[in-house]
């Protein structure tokens, strides 16, 4: 499959709503465009995910189970403005989504679980190429793709010592992708059509530690945090569908529609394979003031593999994120003044997607900060917050008759606080 970007048409600004994820062309490759998985208070650090807490919920790093000690709600919507250039047009796109719903709660005072779910890679694109053939012709090549993959999820952590923390979360991924192709060339009263689907499903784990030392630096006590998570290899299953045929140029309906046998080339059922990722991190702060901590992610995509839906012009080498971000509380206990209880929040991502088109490395970078707002109003609640988060950020490049999308983001998490398992007494 060649998919080209020499001639980009976004046909129309486009309006995604609900679970479709992306409108980003880059979606056509591998199993569409990996989402962040984070909460909205770590987006707006960055992503940094190896800060935990005891009132949030840490989706990247089981091991922040351990920390939390009361009962967390959480939910996080985001709302994406994004503009396309290339070489010679522009187009402009929004996208909206629910990003994660999730539950955790303490087991005891040193152990917590927590489940729910997450969108792992996201699908949606439209993209028209247009060429002319050795007639003079122009040949009209139309891409449309559709649907992702979501992750729900299972996971544990607990504190082995007072400044030790490990944790552990499975995940079952499942969803369907869709990729369309059609040609008209100029003149013809036929075109033809190439569908295809893949329903995918498989199972991961992760894994998270943390080492967080209170240390006594001239004259104060700081808190040290490093961080290690793994992300285990996955292998899923993916079950193919090809359907091939023609159609009026006129009014779209099939003249003939052929279900390909992929019995034949072992296509029928094949393995996605994603690599294992390492995480690395390293930070400092003070217990409930301040933190401000650098990840390093790495992953070997190179090692990426989707038989039924290669494309020639693609290739992938080790993918890596560096991230740097922090939070800020004036005063946490401020009895009035609701700007002292705020946590303040901002960081820097930069990431190599391990992703290479027509030659190009394909990179994205995007500051980002935010606020958590104080919600709540009585005892058992009083630490529920809303958080919210900008994004500016850019991915890809017009070299190479590609496509750099530069983009504008606002997220919103509600995150909801209750006491379990109150031990209740009568004076």
């Amino acid at each position: 499959m060649r998919v080209g970007f020499a001639i980009l048409a976004l046909v129309t600004t486009i309006t995604t709503m609900a679970q479709n994820g992306t409108v980003s062309p880059y979606s056509i490759f591998g199993i569409g465009e990996f989402r962040s998985g984070t909460t909205i208070d770590n987006r707006a650090m960055g992503g940094l995910s190896m800060a935990g807490d005891s009132i949030h919920i840490n989706l990247q790093n089981p091991a922040a189970y351990g920390d939390l000690k009361i009962t967390a709600y959480t939910v996080g919507i985001s709302y994406r403005t994004i503009n396309f250039k290339t070489n010679d047009l522009s187009a402009e796109s929004v996208v909206a989504n629910l990003e994660y719903l999730a539950l955790a709660f303490p087991v005891s005072q040193k152990m917590s679980v927590g489940f729910g779910l997450i969108p792992y890679s996201s699908v949606g694109y439209n993209i028209l190429n247009e060429t002319i053939n050795q007639s003079q012709d122009t040949v009209s090549t139309f891409y449309e793709g559709s649907g992702g993959l979501n992750k729900v999820f299972l996971g544990a952590g607990i504190q082995l010592s007072k400044n030790f923390n490990v944790g552990a979360s499975a995940h079952f991924n499942f969803g369907n992708l869709a990729y369309d192709r059609s040609q008209t060339v100029q003149g013809v009263q036929f075109g033809t059509f190439d569908n295809r689907d893949s329903r995918i499903n498989g199972l991961d784990v992760n894994y998270s530690f943390t080492y967080s030392p209170e240390v006594y630096i001239k004259n104060d006590y700081y808190r040290l945090r490093a961080y290690f998570g793994v992300n285990s290899p996955l292998s899923f299953t993916s079950e193919n569908r090809q359907a091939i045929g023609s159609f009026f140029v006129s009014n779209g309906r099939d003249v003939e529609l052929v279900d390909v046998d992929l019995e034949q080339d072992n296509l029928r059922n094949t393995d996605v394979n994603v690599p294992t990722t390492f995480k690395y991190g390293v930070g400092i702060g003070k217990d409930y003031k301040w933190f401000v901590g650098a990840e390093y992610h790495n992953k070997d995509m190179s090692a990426f593999k989707n038989e039924f839906l290669n494309a020639d012009n693609v290739g992938y080498e080790k993918a890596s994120n560096f991230i740097i971000g922090g939070y800020f509380i004036p005063n946490y206990q401020a009895l009035s003044g609701i700007y002292n209880r705020m946590t303040y929040r901002a960081g820097f991502r930069s990431s190599n997607t391990g992703m290479i088109v027509n030659g190009e490395t394909i990179k994205e970078s995007l500051f980002s900060f935010g606020i958590g707002l104080p919600m709540g109003g009585t005892y058992n609640d009083r630490f529920s917050n809303l958080n919210v988060g900008i994004e500016i950020g850019s991915k890809g490049t017009v070299s190479a008759d590609l496509v750099k999308e530069n983009y504008f983001g606002i997220n919103i998490g509600l995150a909801l606080n209750d006491k379990w398992f109150i031990k209740r007494r009568i004076d």
